[in-house]
């Protein structure tokens, strides 16, 4: 079939070509060579996140050892990377494996319709201005938590009244030149804290404006006990004991934070002040009113937000906006912050699984009313999985597990004649919870709108990936509240001998 058509017809339809998406592709390709798929992507190219955020700076929060995959080793001396080596990767993983003729760009999943009696999904798409269908017996949702249109911006009084450009990071303009600018920055995420040492080089000053302070660690952007091994072991076993040793350290961080936040707190403080000049008010930007992890920490490689602020290229103001005014932001305090350039670096607006509505045999599905499956499939929806990472560390640790599993699922289905997998919690009173335990803002705004979980395995989102090795790769497939059944028309997975549908 020519490389940019859809097909009508494969067995796993995966949404997405992020690191996700690759991912899911690389082991349905290992564990299940003879499946058919095709990767509907809604943008013009693959990496995902990574692809569409070009503002200055952008990097990972996590190191490569843990974000990368666990089957390709990250052979870069950096471990914090910046999204051109990321994207670089994934783009070399997509063409190794023969991934990358399988993805059909330009095609937006808009639905998705379930068929008990055919045990088949009816996905419309929406492909260059134009609609069409494809059926499958399994969607694999790896479209990420977040709208890729359009970035949160909140309401801020007498915006209009500004004088110079407003900017979102997720649409940043690529003519934008802040030589010798004055640059304001709302927000103290992680993209903030990105933003402001990469354009403080080339501003005349810029300026992190925050509500309230947020967790800020410096770490290392080379690991060199990690460059040392690979340089004596070889890449593969060098990258292994490296990945093994960095989740250890992340496992044991999240850990140290949950049971001691006191300490955590008074640690992470100790390494700001360090790197803050000498009499630095550490407490009024940051020392943040929540515990560690409550807010995913934000990483600064070789802590350059600090050397920034050294310098005396950067600063922190702490306090609400009351109003923006022609030269820039009042605060609600009357100080008056003036700026030729602000950016909102606001956050993200959450979309669940990829923005598609799901139907299962004519019934809509009401997301909210649906529980989270070992976290990744939905009660009452059958053969759908979808692909979502931690929060508390990196994101394809437990993507990795999550495919694992649904490979692990689909053999068993093919072993006993199966083609219907659908999750049913048997106490139909059990209590729930929001889908994720996590403060920030972008989930908050719309948790009512998300799947729930349950207050017992598997009925969990689990952010254990200690946890999650032993219910996702080493207890069994079968569970007393996961239903396997046949179709009246029930047929063996299509058999081709070419991946690409």
């Amino acid at each position: 079939m020519p490389s940019d058509t859809i097909g009508a017809d494969v067995d796993v339809v995966i949404v997405g070509a992020g690191i996700s998406g690759i991912g899911a592709a690389y082991y349905l390709r290992r564990e299940h060579p003879r499946r058919s798929y095709t990767i509907l992507e809604a943008r013009d190219d693959l990496g995902g996140t990574w692809d569409l955020f070009r503002y200055p700076g952008i990097r990972s929060d996590s190191d490569l050892y843990t974000f990368g995959y666990e089957f390709k080793p990250w052979r870069d001396e950096d471990a914090i990377a910046s999204s051109d080596k990321i994207l670089a990767y994934l783009r070399e993983t997509a063409a190794e494996y023969g991934i990358d003729r399988a993805i059909r760009f330009q095609s937006k999943v808009i639905s998705a319709s379930w068929s008990s009696r055919d045990a088949r999904w009816t996905v419309e798409v929406e492909r260059r201005g134009e609609r069409t269908t494809m059926t499958c017996n399994w969607v694999f949702c790896a479209g990420g938590y977040y709208r890729y249109d359009e970035g949160f911006t909140p309401r801020f009084e007498g915006r209009e009244r500004f004088g110079g450009p407003v900017i979102h990071p997720q649409q940043w303009p690529e003519d934008l030149d802040y030589a010798g600018q004055r640059v304001l920055v709302i927000g103290s995420g992680a993209t903030a804290v990105t933003l402001i040492p990469a354009m403080a080089g080339t501003a005349a000053h810029v300026t992190m404006l925050q509500r309230t302070p947020t967790y800020i660690m410096p770490l290392p952007s080379q690991d060199k006990l990690a460059n040392r091994l690979r340089a004596l072991l070889g890449e593969e076993r060098g990258y292994k004991i490296a990945r093994r040793k960095n989740i250890l350290q992340q496992q044991a961080l999240w850990r140290l934070c949950q049971r001691y936040p006191k300490a955590a707190r008074r640690f992470i403080r100790s390494l700001n002040a360090k790197m803050l000049p000498e009499g630095y008010p550490v407490d009024e930007h940051f020392n943040p009113p929540y515990n560690p992890w409550d807010q995913r920490l934000c990483l600064v490689p070789d802590g350059d937000l600090f050397k920034a602020i050294g310098v005396g290229r950067a600063s922190v103001v702490t306090g609400p906006i009351a109003t923006f005014t022609e030269k820039g932001v009042l605060l609600e305090d009357g100080r008056e912050l003036e700026a030729d350039i602000i950016v909102t670096a606001t956050g993200l607006n959450v979309q669940a699984m990829g923005g598609a509505s799901l139907t299962v045999d004519g019934q809509p599905v009401n997301l909210p009313d649906t529980i989270a499956y070992k976290g990744m499939m939905l009660s009452g929806v059958p053969n759908f999985a979808y692909a979502i990472g931690y929060t508390n560390s990196s994101w394809t640790l437990k993507i990795g597990l999550l495919c694992e599993h649904f490979c692990r699922l689909l053999g068993y289905m093919d072993e006993h004649g199966y083609d219907t997998a659908r999750p049913e919690p048997s106490d139909s009173a059990m209590p729930t919870r929001p889908f994720l335990n996590f403060n920030a803002g972008y989930i908050q705004r719309v948790i009512d709108q998300l799947p729930r979980q349950g207050d017992r395995a598997p009925w969990l989102t689990s952010m254990s990936y200690l946890g999650d090795v032993k219910l996702l790769r080493r207890l069994p497939v079968q569970d007393p509240e996961l239903h396997f059944s046949s179709s009246q028309s029930h047929h063996k997975p299509v058999t081709k001998t070419e991946v690409v549908a």
